[in-house]
């Protein structure tokens, strides 16, 4: 039996949410009647007014609606925009000063964990460990693709974790960065570019090969440029590689101790309820014999690339795919 705990992300209803059909209640009141978990996990900018500005309103309403559908506060959605200004990055004091309220925002809804990413660098976190702990609020950097744990940044962040020896810093793996194949979904939401099926193929052949990110990326321009494939349609096959990562599964071994939530990234299921393109039984194997005890939040992907099946459904096959791994474990 495993120690790993099942949540829903809000983020897997984006576009039930963008269609103005749900309130936040109603998302939250659906993922309760599917028992998809008991933790929850809230995107700040997605579904809170106001954010990182929460209001007394706010804060009630989110602490009443958790209460009333038992669902155990998981992890806050923070988004680290470095390029949000027009002609240049935010500084690292810019950056920090932007961070500070999301964690506030955590530490007054009761959430213990702030979903940070990758697009601050180390001297970001490390300048908010002191206002992180004064808070209690652990700075949770996701690893999602292009992001495997031997990226030269995520190393940086390790050693940068090992000298701090501090509660508030750690790491969410995000599962798009272990795949076995590109999903189905996201292939044929390439043709409405004009892509082929043979620039497909080519493209599923160079995503297979043991190389960098940017080498695929000029590989498979130099083979397609001369088929007549168009800057747009590279640009969108490219996804293929930036969004669907081949790190091996026991290589997130590396990392363990500074695990502290996980995103159980998926796209959608075959005919036996499996997610053809993540080997999750293999991914719990390793979390479980890794000692973990945390929660895994459902995070669908599929409907940035198609409206054709709703999100509860397939949020609620995900969590039947889990406790079907759980019980094996």
């Amino acid at each position: 039996m495993s120690n790993i705990k099942l949540a829903t992300s809000l983020f897997s209803f984006a576009y039930e949410w963008n269609s103005g059909k749900y309130s936040l209640e109603d998302v939250i009141a659906e993922t309760r009647k599917r028992d998809l978990g008991t933790g929850l996990e809230i995107i700040g900018f997605q579904s809170l007014r106001g954010f990182p500005y929460i209001s007394y309103e706010t804060e009630k309403e989110v602490k009443n609606l958790l209460d009333k559908y038992e669902f155990e506060p998981v992890a806050l959605d923070a988004n680290i925009d470095v390029g949000i200004k027009r002609h240049a990055k935010m500084s690292i004091d810019e950056t920090v000063e932007y961070i500070k309220p999301q964690i506030l925002a955590a530490q007054k809804l009761g959430f213990p964990i702030l979903r940070c990413q990758t697009t601050a660098p180390a001297e970001v976190y490390e300048k908010l460990v002191p206002f992180a702990e004064k808070a209690n609020v652990i700075m949770g950097i996701e690893l999602h693709t292009p992001y495997s744990v031997d990226h030269p940044s995520v190393i940086k962040m390790a050693e940068m974790f090992g000298q701090m020896q501090t509660h508030v810093l750690g790491f969410i793996p995000d599962m798009g960065t272990c795949m076995r194949a590109i999903p189905d979904a996201l292939l044929t939401s390439f043709k409405t570019s004009g892509v082929t099926d043979e620039m497909i193929a080519i493209t599923k052949e160079i995503w297979h090969k043991d190389m960098p990110t940017t080498a695929k990326f000029g590989e498979l321009a130099q083979t397609l440029i001369p088929m007549g494939a168009t800057p747009p349609q590279i640009g969108r096959l490219n996804m293929a590689f930036s969004m669907n990562g081949r790190q091996p599964i026991e290589a997130w071994a590396e990392i363990m101790p500074y695990v502290v939530h996980i995103h159980g990234k998926f796209y959608g299921f075959d005919e036996n309820g499996d997610e053809p393109s993540i080997d999750y039984p293999t991914i719990f194997k390793v979390f479980n014999e890794g000692g973990y005890n945390g929660y895994i939040s459902s995070e669908y992907e599929g409907s940035a690339f198609t409206d054709e099946f709703d999100a509860f459904d397939q949020v609620e096959k995900q969590h039947q795919l889990f406790k079907r791994i759980v019980n094996d474990l």
